[in-house]
């Protein structure tokens, strides 16, 4: 099944998909739009993208605790559950956004080109774990 997968930032939101045999998580795109339109944004690529889930990262503490990105994660997943027509399930994400990072200083990736897809990284390692638990489980 095509899942995609979402980093919600401040500023920007990366977005990873998988292909159908559910092997190759790959960036999808970043945006950089408020709100409820980037519940709408989101909605319209589930649907063009003929996604069967929703993976929304939550940003838990290192201990485990939900703090208030946590929280916010936890209420955009809410909002999208609302006007998504696939299932939206929150995944712990801890260290995705260092290990993109770190993805990217091995390509030697740096500046604008760094920060236009630091966040669609992130959420390609968030696909790629989810994806390990399906198998493993």
């Amino acid at each position: 099944m095509k899942i995609i997968s979402v980093d919600l930032g401040t500023a920007r939101t990366g977005l990873a998909i998988c292909d159908e045999g559910e092997r190759l998580a790959s960036p999808l795109t970043v945006l950089s739009v408020p709100g409820n339109r980037l519940v709408s944004e989101i909605a319209r690529l589930v649907a063009q993208n003929e996604a069967s889930l929703l993976v929304v990262g939550l940003p838990l503490n290192m201990d485990g605790s939900k703090g208030e990105s946590a929280h916010n994660a936890g209420e955009f997943a809410k909002k999208l559950q609302a006007h998504v027509g696939v299932p939206v399930k929150l995944w712990d994400e801890r260290l995705t956004t260092v290990s993109a990072h770190r993805a990217l200083n091995v390509t030697d990736t740096r500046g604008k080109n760094r920060r236009a897809v630091v966040d669609s990284v992130a959420a390609v390692i968030i696909l790629e774990d989810y994806l390990r638990y399906r198998k493993n489980s």
